[in-house]
C-alpha cells in the first residue's frame, strides 16, 4: 500500500469566509446568541462546542479559537472534541500550514494529549516548523505521526531540532514526506542526540545510497532506538553496505524493516556479517531487495551463528530455490537459532527444499517456514514498546 499523494503545498481558499467562521465560533464561546433557525443543523461550528469539559476545557478551547482567528484558520471540530483526551487524531483534515500554526499554541500547554496524529494534512515545511516549536516545549506528547505532509528538508530539519530538545518523545512517524539525501544529516543528528526515541518510521521516502552512508554510522552509535522502518526507499550499493555495518555495531535495535530498497547481494552480505556479531536484533524484513542466490548464501553465514533473530522475511527476492535452500541449511546448522518464522513468500522451491524443511522441523519444532506453496499461520507477540494502544506502522 502506498502513501496518499496530495497536491503541492499551496493553500487557496476564501480568507473572508475563514475569518467569518472563526469569528462565529469565537462568538459562540463568548456567549453570542445563535439564530434559532439553525438550532437543528448539525454543522462543524455546532460540534465545536462538544469539546468543552468544564473550566479547564473552556480555557483550552478559547486559546485554540483565538489562535485560529489570529492565523486565519478554520477551527477543527475534532480538536475541540478531543482536547482533553490522550490521543488527538486529526489525520486527513486538510489543515495546511495555517491550520498547523493555529494548532501549535494550544498544544504547547495542553496537559492531556500524549499521541498526536496529523498524517496527510498538507502541512508542508512551514506547517511542520510551526508545530516543531510546540513539540519542543511539550512535556506530555510522546508519540507523533507527521507522515504524508510534504515536509521536505525544511520540515525535517525543524522537527529533528525540536525532538533533540524534547527527550519525552518515544515514537515518530515521518513516512511519505519526500525526504531525500539532504534530510539524512538531520536524521543522523537525531539518532545521535535522542536516546529516548524508541520507534522511528522513515518508510516511503526517497533516501538514497548517500543517505545510507550517513545514517549507517549514526545507527552504529545510537543508544535507545528499538524499532526502525526504512522500507520503500533507495538504499543501494555502498549506502546499503554502510547502513548494514551500522547494524553490526548497534546494540539496541530489535525490529528492522529494510524491505523494498534494492540492497542487492553486497547489502545482503553486509547484513550477514552484521548478524554474526549482533546479539539484539529479533525481527528483520529484507523482502524485495534484489537478492540473488549468491547474496542469500552470504546472508546465511550470519544465520549459522546468530542466536537472537526470531523473524526473517526474505520474500520476493530473485534467490530461487537455491537461495532458499542455502538459508534454511544455515539455520539447520545452528543449534542455537532462535528463528520462529522464515518467510520465502513468492519464491518457488523444489522437492529438495521441502525435504530439508521437514528435517529442520524436527530439530527446530518452533520454526515456521513459508514459501510460495506453503502458507502458515503465525502470530507473534508484539514487543512491549509497541503495545500500549499505539497504531501500527505504515502498512504495505
Amino acid at each position: 500500500m502506498g502513501v496518499t499523494m496530495r497536491a503541492p503545498c499551496k493553500r487557496s481558499g476564501e480568507k473572508e469566509e475563514q475569518e467569518e467562521g472563526v469569528a462565529a465560533a469565537a462568538g459562540r464561546l463568548a456567549g453570542a446568541p445563535e439564530a434559532e433557525e439553525c438550532s437543528d443543523v448539525d454543522s462543524d461550528s455546532d460540534r465545536e462546542m462538544e469539546g468543552i469539559h468544564g473550566p479547564g476545557g473552556l480555557v483550552k478551547d478559547t486559546v485554540y479559537l483565538r489562535s485560529c482567528q489570529a492565523h486565519s484558520g478554520v477551527p477543527a471540530s475534532c480538536f475541540l472534541r478531543q482536547v482533553s483526551t490522550p490521543e488527538l487524531n486529526l489525520r486527513h483534515h486538510g489543515l495546511g500550514p495555517q491550520g498547523a500554526r493555529a494548532l501549535a499554541s494550544p498544544l504547547t500547554s495542553n496537559p492531556y494529549v500524549k499521541r498526536l496524529d496529523l498524517r496527510d494534512n498538507g502541512l508542508c515545511g512551514a506547517g511542520v516548523e510551526a508545530l516543531a516549536g510546540a513539540l519542543s516545549k511539550s512535556s506530555t506528547i510522546c508519540d507523533v505521526d507527521l507522515s504524508e505532509n510534504q515536509m521536505g528538508v525544511v520540515g525535517v530539519q525543524a522537527i529533528c531540532a525540536a525532538l533533540t530538545v524534547n527527550l519525552t518523545m518515544q515514537k515518530v512517524q515521518l513516512a511519505g514526506n519526500s525526504l531525500e539525501e539532504h534530510a539524512a544529516q538531520y536524521l543522523a543528528e537525531l539518532l545521535l542526540a535522542h536516546t529516548g526515541l524508541k520507534s522511528l518510521d522513515l518508510s516511503y521516502n526517497q533516501l538514497t545510497d548517500h543517505a545510507g552512508e550517513i545514517l549507517g554510522p549514526a545507527l552504529a552509535e545510537n543508544t535507545g532506538l528499538t524499532e526502525l522502518n526504512i522500507s520503500w526507499n533507495h538504499l543501494r550499493g555502498p549506502g546499503a553496505v554502510a547502513f548494514a555495518r551500522g547494524l553490526e555495531a548497534n546494540i539496541f535495535l530489535r525490529v528492522l524493516d529494510i524491505s523494498y530498497n534494492g540492497f542487492g547481494d553486497p547489502g545482503a552480505s553486509a547484513v550477514g556479517e552484521a548478524l554474526k556479531t549482533n546479539n539484539v536484533l529479533e525481527e528483520l524484513n529484507m523482502s524485495n531487495n534484489r537478492i540473488s542466490a549468491v547474496g542469500a548464501l552470504s546472508l546465511g553465514l550470519g544465520l549459522r551463528v546468530n542466536q537472537t533473530l526470531r523473524i526473517l522475511v526474505m520474500s520476493r527476492n530473485p534467490m530461487r530455490g537455491e537461495g532458499c535452500f542455502g538459508v534454511l541449511k544455515s539455520v539447520r546448522d545452528n543449534p542455537m537459532s532462535a528463528l520462529e518464522l522464515l518467510d520465502f513468500s513468492e519464491i518457488q522451491v523444489d522437492r529438495e527444499f521441502d525435504d530439508l524443511a521437514s528435517s529442520v522441523k524436527v530439530l527446530l519444532p518452533a520454526l515456521h517456514v513459508k514459501t510460495a506453496a506453503h502458507r502458515v499461520e503465525y502470530r507473534k507477540e508484539l514487543l512491549p514498546v509497541f503495545t500500549p494502544s499505539l497504531p501500527a506502522s505504515v502498512p504495505k
